[in-house]
């Protein structure tokens, strides 16, 4: 049996993949749309990163452009986790495209440009038979059994998973468009009657162990309108389990002989959500079903996941991003439906957000050099330019980038005010990048001009820049102070969000007000009470033991997701932050520090001055920066030995 063989995937699926260019306005025609969102694309594509952030290891087979496009599927399937050792480059075509939007709740139009695309040129030199016997099955979609060469690719998978015992599963994805038998304006066409798929589908029905399609998928392959009569005609030829996929009304399963009525069919709960997008809700309801039945659920457990993938892909906007976690998965199970449309249920969101960012940060070491009014300062004292400014950051940036030497967990706070350059040159770096939005020194809080009124300016920002903003706050503000600077972070918030970027939070009490061992944590839960979960907390050194364990308890009491805290340095000296990182050091919930003037400033002045060239100031910060996170692993190893002793006593 498939089930007891050991495999180092669960699943690969071989088929098309493109690029998904979503309409942002919904409600008016395709033609009037004014933005589009990126996303995966594709329904073998789909379904790969679909199971993949259900936890099941899995893999695709498929071609891309030598281009950006290719490159964003390669990138987006790797953050999903889908090994992509199968996924060809090919030199000659580009990356397939779609268009798509939401009109209303029943028409969601959509433009394939899929002219002789980089998937369509699979075949079956691509089909490595090893890299086949590594899955436990290997999933096919309709599409590519539309043209020869890609059926004879998908032909030689099946076949070659069969040798192996490994199961094969096929999604019907019927779209007469990608058959040449409507045009392309009629991309959202979901049905045409064709001899000539029928015949094509029936041909290979025999070689899978489960057929998934709507009514209207198992019509062509069955060669009727008639539903029961269709799945007759389908079961002459497979012995699979056959999924009918009925919309609002759930799906039904048949393992054996079709009865005489589909509610006769085995079947999992509905759930009864607002239809917002159907595009890309096959996919998610596939993703669900393959993850109980490969991991040996029975039929109606698989067809719960499934029935439930399906409703977060019918209200959420985009396929890929839509699909839930297993964690998410789960939290919806146990709790349900607490309103209709998903997208809008708050906590629900807070789990689907949370348990689906991409990247792993368990260490920060973060060199920071936003600041703006200090460098000013020093430029006034030197009697230059503020614009030398910018260029002593690209400094900071060459010494972040010589002690981080390609390593993960390393990382630069800088501002696109004065050191915009440092801030692109950063860019794909692979270095961990946050961005202050606070107009420096504002209390109440403002922000940054350039994110203008209605905090619009974020969606300008590269999707890996975090947004950090640091709040100047008290428990004991007055009212006004306190409404005032909640309703400008509410909103920030909010825009993050709204622009998929991550949130830091910075909080200082100790400019405001004396502080006690309860003064953060007390802050902490203030902000969680208004709805806002930082991505990120930025803390300063707090003062003993019991203080750190009341800010983290406060944290992991609302947020079990957080990715951290890391430690601000407020112009410590090195012994002093020394001290900082030992005591926080103890608690997995901090994950490293934000300094700056402690590795800056020395350096700053001096060259600012023009005592030092570059290549001193760049040496004099990297030698600071590299023995403060030498203090650090230092500090977290002494921590671990620590409690793996007294775990041992």
């Amino acid at each position: 049996m498939a089930s007891e063989r050991k495999t180092k995937l669960d699943l690969i699926t071989i088929g098309r993949s493109s690029v998904d260019l979503y309409g942002d306005q919904v409600g008016g025609p395709l033609e009037d749309m004014r933005s589009f969102s990126k996303y995966l694309g594709g329904s073998p594509t789909n379904i790969a990163a679909g199971t993949a952030r259900l936890g099941l290891k899995s893999a695709l087979i498929t071609r891309v452009g030598d281009e950006h496009m290719g490159r964003f599927i390669r990138k987006q399937l790797a953050a999903e986790g889908v090994d992509v050792t199968g996924v060809r480059t090919d030199p000659e075509r580009l990356t397939a495209l779609v268009l798509l939007g939401i009109r209303d709740e029943k028409r969601f139009p959509l433009i394939f440009y899929r002219e002789n695309c980089a998937d369509m040129a699979l075949c079956e030199d691509d089909i490595d038979e090893d890299f086949i016997a590594s899955a436990a099955c290997v999933c096919a979609t309709g599409t590519h059994l539309s043209h020869p060469r890609t059926e004879a690719a998908v032909l030689k998978a099946l076949r070659l998973a069969r040798k192996q015992g490994a199961r094969t599963a096929l999604d019907i994805d019927y779209r007469p468009n990608l058959w040449g038998l409507a045009g392309h304006n009629d991309g959202e066409s979901r049905f045409i009657e064709s001899g000539a798929v029928t015949a094509k589908l029936q041909s290979t029905l025999g070689l899978f162990d489960l057929i998934v399609g709507t009514e209207e998928e198992f019509h062509i392959a069955g060669g009727s309108t008639d539903t029961l009569e269709a799945l007759r005609n389908v079961r002459r030829v497979s012995a699979a389990t056959l999924v009918c996929k009925r919309g609002p009304m759930g799906a039904v399963a048949f393992e054996g002989a079709i009865p005489a009525s589909l509610e006769e069919g085995r079947s999992g709960p509905g759930f009864p959500v607002e239809v917002f997008n159907v595009l890309g809700a096959g996919d998610g309801f596939m993703s669900g079903l393959l993850r109980g039945w490969l991991r040996g659920e029975d039929l109606n457990t698989a067809l719960t996941y499934a029935n439930a993938c399906g409703a977060f892909a019918v209200s959420r906007h985009g396929c890929t991003p839509a699909y839930p976690s297993w964690a998410e998965l789960q939290f919806f199970l146990k709790r349900g439906v607490t309103r209709p449309d998903l997208r809008n249920d708050a906590e629900l969101e807070r789990v689907h957000w949370s348990t689906n960012r991409k990247g792993d940060w368990p260490q920060v070491r973060v060199f920071a050099f936003d600041h703006r009014m200090q460098l000013e300062a020093m430029a006034v004292d030197a009697g230059v330019a503020k614009e030398r400014i910018g260029t002593f950051k690209m400094l900071c940036l060459k010494a972040a980038q010589e002690v981080a030497d390609d390593r993960s967990g390393y990382g630069i706070l800088c501002d696109d005010r004065l050191g915009r350059k440092a801030l692109h040159a950063a860019g794909a770096s692979g270095l961990w990048i946050a961005r202050p939005v606070e107009w420096p020194g504002s209390r109440p809080l403002m922000l940054e001009p350039e994110l203008g009124l209605d905090y619009g300016g974020l969606d300008s920002w590269p999707k890996e820049h975090v947004v950090k903003v640091l709040c100047s706050c008290h428990p004991e503000d007055s009212d006004d102070m306190r409404a005032a600077q909640e309703e400008t972070l509410l909103r920030l918030y909010a825009s993050a969000r709204r622009n998929d970027l991550e949130f830091l939070l910075e909080i200082v009490a100790s400019r405001v007000g004396p502080v006690d061992d309860g003064t953060t944590a007390r802050l902490i839960r203030r902000f969680y009470e208004i709805g806002i979960y930082p991505d990120w907390w930025k803390l300063e050194p707090l003062r003993s033991e019991n203080a750190w364990r009341a800010a983290c308890d406060a944290i992991n009491e609302s947020d079990p997701y957080v990715r951290g805290i890391v430690i601000l340095g407020l112009d410590a000296p090195e012994k002093e932050l020394a001290e900082s990182f030992r005591a926080a050091a103890r608690f997995g919930l901090v994950k490293g520090f934000a300094v700056g003037r402690t590795i800056f400033g020395e350096a700053a002045r001096a060259w600012l001055q023009g005592e030092i060239d570059d290549e001193a100031a760049i040496a004099m910060m990297t030698a600071r920066y590299a023995r403060l996170c030498a203090i650090w692993d230092e500090a977290r190893a002494d921590a671990s030995s620590e409690q793996q002793a007294g775990v041992a006593t």
